[in-house]
């Protein structure tokens, strides 16, 4: 089986970090061979989709308690070749956000390699509908209160209903650029002016939950089904978890509740296309749906998840995945 990773440059993947190696993995521990390319290297020939990619060779990596360990360079990279998505089994699409131009090209010229019959996780269509923040708004009763808004009226009443918020970019990953706010900090109007640049973009403002202290769970789901998950603790002084911000994975299960938002995700999740999918769930709340390179593989494997990775894949191209 012959599988295409789209992702940010190679340099810029942390093999001992990154979901998308750890699939890449999973892909060569099958049998198969991996391919890798950019995104802008797509194009359009002929009436086809075609892609300028790399056949890959990854180094073997182990874990510990500490963490993964591999040889540096951990890929050895073949000459690049011109070739149609059509000649790929399966083609992964796993550019950071944010959603922005060149995201947006690519996701089209994906869009009619699927309606070629090219299957393409997640769907390209998706990708772009189901904002990271916003698509979880499809399932408000599970979520904690939140407003969307670039109106600073609308942004200092929900503030001063609730007392204190997290405000959120729209287009932000990782953490970045979230804030925490409160209806008695000073210079709050100026604050609002310029997250939402000058009442321009909206961006979510969100109860703050104090359950995230202990921890923002994050759920993986393939075909909408719960494979496993790993509990994200912020660091000291901090009240972002997300790993990219430094925050700690530790192990844990799914709860009662995690149990009732995953079935209530599962079947839009299948219809929408979107085959592996992260969801961030604080105390009983569902935080967020994360599409587009959804992370946690690494630190799911390391904390005795068992081979998430390669779950992924059985559950997506079934036990005989196994092909030249």
């Amino acid at each position: 089986m012959q599988q295409l990773f789209l992702t940010d440059p190679l340099p810029r993947l942390r093999p001992a970090k990154d979901s998308s190696v750890a699939l890449m993995e999973a892909a060569q521990g099958t049998g198969g061979q991996v391919w890798w390319a950019e995104p802008r290297c797509l194009q359009a020939q002929a009436g086809e989709i075609v892609v300028l990619a790399c056949p890959l060779e990854l180094a073997p990596m182990h874990h510990t308690p500490q963490g993964w360990h591999g040889p540096d360079p951990w890929y050895r990279q073949g000459a690049p070749e011109q070739r149609s998505l059509s000649s790929f089994h399966l083609v992964w699409m796993r550019r950071d956000p944010p959603v922005d131009a060149a995201y947006t090209f690519a996701a089209g010229l994906l869009d009619q390699a699927e309606r070629r019959g090219v299957r393409i996780i997640n769907r390209p269509a998706s990708l772009l509908i189901w904002n990271e923040k916003l698509s979880a708004l499809w399932f408000s009763q599970l979520m904690a209160p939140t407003v969307v808004s670039a109106d600073c009226a609308t942004l200092l009443a929900f503030i001063h209903q609730h007392q204190e918020v997290v405000l959120k970019p729209l287009e932000g990953r990782g953490g970045q650029g979230v804030i925490r706010a409160s209806s008695a900090m000073a210079g709050l109007r100026a604050l609002l002016e310029l997250v939402t640049a000058q009442q321009q973009l909206p961006v979510l403002a969100q109860a703050f939950l104090p359950d995230v202290m202990e921890g923002d769970k994050r759920i993986l789901l393939v075909n909408g089904e719960p494979i496993g998950a790993i509990n994200r603790r912020p660091q000291p002084g901090d009240f972002r978890s997300n790993l990219a911000m430094g925050g700690q994975p530790e192990a844990c299960g799914l709860s009662a509740r995690d149990q009732t938002i995953c079935r209530t995700l599962a079947e839009p999740l299948r219809q929408a296309g979107l085959a592996f999918v992260g969801i961030d769930v604080i105390g009983p709340w569902l935080s967020e749906i994360n599409v587009t390179s959804p992370t946690g593989l690494r630190e799911l494997e390391r904390l005795g998840g068992g081979p998430a990775a390669d779950l992924v894949l059985e559950r997506l191209t079934g036990p005989s995945r196994q092909g030249p």
